[in-house]
């Protein structure tokens, strides 16, 4: 990967290579600060607790422009089934990290704490400057538990609340710029082939970029150990490190590709496995096993068929529900290949047999509310990629849809309204949520289809530009901000004028972030 941050991919990015990702961020902005760190430091071990020179600020400035890259990306996808179950996990553990002082009050407001997933088959998760952070969709579909999800977040979330990546910089402005370069050429090649690793190592600066592996790894130790305890606190089984860390050794060759530990960036996964198991066996919840409930089978078996849509892969969902191969499984498992089959069919469009496995998908999840209510959304779903806005109608406006206070439900449901020609409901409840959630694209852009549909054009255009904004591309929503004003000028309608001030005053914000960018350019 060079260090180009105008091509940010999520499959570039192996886990907890993040800090590396920082580094060329760096690089390649020499307006960014690079403080240079005192003679005495640069030999002193590695300070694990603070010692910061890069401003939460400034690292959330280096996070901006890598999310809106990956915003871009044609591998982004954001969810709102899966983001709502991953939700469920990463709450918990910002309100546990809160709790134990992990997480100070300005960090907490400076940084943006949002996870963004990739449409990726690869097992991998990683922390980006600013408090960003990619989930990969392989991950979501590999793991058994919540518990193992619930680690790999608290693993990445203690990197950013122990400020690893200011640190890592931090430590980087010291060498020349020719022996960061060299140092970032051996930790790339570490992170994919030890052999290539040594040769580069050998080959020049072996010391500096030693030294930088080992502080990687020390960093991999601390994150493992706080997110032990941050997952602990926020009620998730400790158990589920250890099967994370199990899964890793099995699924990548990122730690076991036969090279030399010291080459490494991480500790060796098995190394990792062993600490896990000992702090298990210490914990007060040593007994707890976690479990994989109906719902972890659901979303997971979304995240597989998400992350793999191609016909032949999709089709075998529909072998694997045959009643000879899924007598062979779990229940839970039997739940996951029916949802996974249902969404698998849909996606053919093989209506028949999608209707057909919900059926069997809502017989067999009866009686589990958080299961039945992932096959609602499904119905629903399968509604609207029919185009049976009566259904869908239908669906939207039942009790049970109406009690789901979910994103997903929200979502989905303002779809069906706009659909069935009910805009306005759509609205009030859209204008509700991004009132308290002004960064959701999704929502935005919903609202501008209900807008659309209303005749309201010059409030769906603004809305049109808010999602410009929340995916933080601020000149194409200055741009629309422009032609809403253009409109508004226009319009004889009370309502568009008073759209106008809104959108006049966003305009003036845009054109204020812009002038702020250049100059740190």
């Amino acid at each position: 990967m060079a260090p180009n941050n105008s091509v940010l991919r999520f499959r570039l990015l192996p886990m907890g290579q993040a800090l590396l990702l920082g580094l060329l961020t760096l690089l390649a902005s020499p307006a960014l600060p690079q403080t240079a760190v005192p003679a005495a430091a640069a030999t002193a071990l590695p300070n694990l607790g603070d010692g910061n020179d890069l401003t939460p600020s400034a690292e959330r400035r280096i996070g901006d422009r890598i999310a809106r890259e990956l915003y871009r990306d044609p591998d982004y996808v954001d969810d709102p089934v899966i983001m709502d179950y991953v939700q469920g996990i990463w709450q918990p553990l910002m309100a546990a990290s809160r709790l134990r002082g992990e997480l100070p009050a300005s960090l907490d407001e400076a940084f943006a704490w949002e996870i963004l997933l990739g449409r990726d088959r690869s097992v991998n998760a990683f922390a980006l400057p600013g408090g960003y952070f990619g989930l990969h969709l392989g991950l979501v579909g590999i793991v058994s538990n919540r518990d193992e999800l619930a680690s790999v977040l608290a693993h990445e979330l203690s990197h950013v609340t122990q400020r690893h990546i200011s640190r890592s910089m931090s430590r980087q402005a010291a060498q020349a710029p020719w022996l960061m370069g060299a140092m970032i050429l051996g930790i790339l090649a570490a992170s994919k082939d030890p052999s290539a690793a040594q040769a580069t190592i050998v080959g020049g600066q072996a010391a500096a970029v030693q030294s930088q592996l080992n502080y990687s790894r020390d960093m991999e130790r601390e994150a493992d150990r706080i997110g032990f305890t941050v997952q602990a606190q926020a009620g998730f089984a400790p158990q589920g490190f250890v099967g994370m860390f199990e899964k890793l050794q099995q699924s990548s060759r990122l730690n076991d590709a036969g090279g030399f530990p010291y080459l490494r960036s991480h500790p060796l996964t098995t190394e990792r496995i062993a600490d896990m198991q000992s702090r298990v066996r210490q914990s007060e919840q040593a007994g707890v096993s976690p479990v994989t409930t109906l719902e972890h089978a659901m979303v997971a078996a979304r995240a597989r068929v998400l992350s793999n849509s191609a016909v032949d892969a999709l089709r075998i969902w529909g072998q694997e529900v045959q009643p000879a191969n899924l007598g062979k499984l779990s229940a839970a498992a039997q739940v996951g290949s029916l949802y996974g089959a249902t969404l698998s069919a849909l996606k053919l469009r093989d209506f028949a047999l999608a209707r057909a496995t919900l059926v069997r998908l809502q017989e067999r999840t009866a009686g589990n509310a958080a299961a039945t209510r992932l096959a609602r959304l499904l119905s629903l779903e399968m509604a609207l990629v029919q185009g049976d806005i009566a259904g869908a109608a239908g669906l939207a406006k039942s009790s049970a849809m109406r009690a789901d206070a979910s994103r997903a439900a929200l979502l989905l449901g303002a779809q069906a309204d706009t659909l069935a020609g009910k805009g306005d409901a759509a609205a009030q409840n859209l204008q509700t949520w991004v009132a308290d959630h002004p960064r959701d694209a999704q929502a935005w852009q919903l609202l501008a289809a209900a807008h659309a549909a209303m005749g309201r054009s010059v409030a769906a255009v603004r809305a049109e530009a808010e999602v410009n904004v929340a995916q933080l591309d601020y000149t194409a929503a200055l741009t629309r901000f422009k032609v809403a004003q253009d409109m508004a000028r226009k319009s004889s309608l009370p309502a568009d004028h008073i759209e106008a001030s809104i959108v006049d005053t966003r305009a003036r914000q845009m054109e204020s972030m812009l002038r702020e960018q250049a100059l740190e350019r």
